[in-house]
């Protein structure tokens, strides 16, 4: 059996399988499996890297599968055997796709190569000492920075809530000849309203919210180009934008078309009822990365969870003799937050919550779903720390490791990344 994918969909899918004595192999371009969720803590400099990846080969080797580093290229069906962009290729008896999408830019001009994305653990990277360097450069120029975040689903509100946390109170304390008026943070969404899932209510206490911080928050408004200092509305007027952040949608990668499978809406891998992939026996396709027109799922954690799980049964149901069962999603709701002590949830029995209640509901439950006890021990340390101490000061991690320049957007090629530094600052004290 061969796993294509170390995200939600992927790793869920190893344990039903190995259980049932089968030889599984984990394929994935990362040697780590990102918790996409918190990228966008990453990104504002709230947690390391680090706190959001969990050794891919480690996990594998939990449930007594292997791991193999590699892109999924090419699968030829008649032999039942794919290629990896690195020239590897492998056999399989049943393969399961679960690579994930990527930033979707819907033909926006000047989007791909002027916006940042916060899909993978290089994305957030990237991101944070953009802005880093874009508060650094405040401190001795004396223009303005404008950040603007597009899309108004749950990356977009986080994103820009935590943006405008941080420049009224981190800010201060690690840059405190810079006053936090002038850094502008504005959220756009062409819908009319934020937060689309979720019931009315809900979505006008996150507009609210989101006032109440200070982030200019522009609804029914639709982008027409992306440069490298504005973004043009398509009723013609210019917003100034140093930093333009992409978090409107998501679509398959350039190199699913070479696989020669169906594809549906925005190049995801059309599925059948049972999740296998239309005309095959032995493809299947969980996560983000499938689609079936007929019943749809949302793409986010769970659906993936429950799509890997299902994929992994109907297998072990196939090498039993036994019918495969369609695919049913089990809705347990869904959540988001927008700052300190801030957060909507929407349960499937009807139940909402909202403010400081739901803030804990929502901490809670992303602590409880990442890999690895030392990650939910530092996340768990850098959170409470950046919204314990609120106004006192604060940490930001405003370096990582050297990034591949290939992987970086065109906007960030000049960018110079720096070894890891954390500043723990206290008002009117120097660092």
């Amino acid at each position: 059996m061969v796993i294509c994918g170390a995200g939600f969909g992927g790793l869920s899918a190893i344990s039903r399988l190995t259980r049932a004595g089968m030889r599984v192999t984990l394929v994935d371009g990362h040697l780590y499996s990102t918790f996409q969720p918190l990228l966008y803590q990453v990104a504002t400099a709230g947690l390391n890297p680090g706190d959001v990846a969990y050794p891919a080969g480690g996990f594998a080797r939990r449930y007594d599968a292997i791991f193999r580093r590699g892109e999924l290229a090419a699968i030829d069906t008649a032999s039942r055997r794919i290629k990896l962009s690195n020239g590897h290729d492998m056999g399989y008896d049943y393969l399961i796709l679960a690579t994930g999408v990527t930033t979707a830019f819907y033909g926006i001009k000047g989007a791909a190569e002027h916006t940042f994305g916060l899909y993978t653990r290089t994305d957030a990277i990237v991101l944070r000492d953009h802005l880093m360097a874009g508060f650094e450069r405040l401190s001795v120029d004396s223009g303005d920075l404008n950040v603007t975040v597009v899309g108004g689903g749950a990356t977009g509100v986080e994103l820009a809530g935590t943006l405008a946390e941080l420049r009224r109170t981190v800010l201060g304390a690690t840059f405190p000849d810079v006053d936090p008026a002038r850094v502008r943070v504005r959220l756009v969404e062409m819908a009319p309203h934020l937060l689309g899932p979720f019931h009315p209510k809900l979505q006008e206490y996150a507009k609210a919210q989101l006032l109440a911080r200070g982030v200019d928050v522009r609804l029914d408004t639709r982008i027409g180009e992306v440069t490298a200092d504005q973004v043009r509305l398509v009723h013609g007027e210019d917003l100034p934008s140093d930093i333009t952040v992409w978090a409107a949608g998501v679509a398959a990668g350039p190199g699913v078309a070479g696989w020669g499978l169906p594809q549906g809406k925005n190049g995801r891998i059309v599925v059948g009822p049972d999740l296998r992939v239309q005309g095959q026996d032995r493809i299947f396709a969980a996560g983000d990365i499938a689609v079936n027109p007929d019943d749809p799922t949302p793409q986010l954690a769970q659906p993936a969870i429950q799509m890997g799980r299902h994929a992994a049964e109907q297998i072990v149901r196939l090498e039993g003799k036994q019918a495969t069962e369609p695919f049913t999603y089990h809705d347990k709701g869904t959540m988001a937050t927008i700052g300190r002590r801030s957060a909507v949830v929407q349960l499937a029995g009807g139940l909402r919550l909202r403010g400081t209640l739901a803030w804990f509901a929502w901490f809670a439950l992303h602590l409880f779903y990442l890999l690895g006890g030392r990650n939910r021990v530092t996340t768990l340390i850098n959170l409470t720390y950046r919204y314990l101490f609120w106004g006192h000061g604060g940490a930001v991690i405003v370096g990582d490791e050297p990034v591949n320049a290939q992987e970086l957007p065109v906007a960030s090629k000049n960018l110079v990344l720096q070894t890891v530094v954390v500043h723990w600052a206290k008002p009117n004290c120097p660092q």
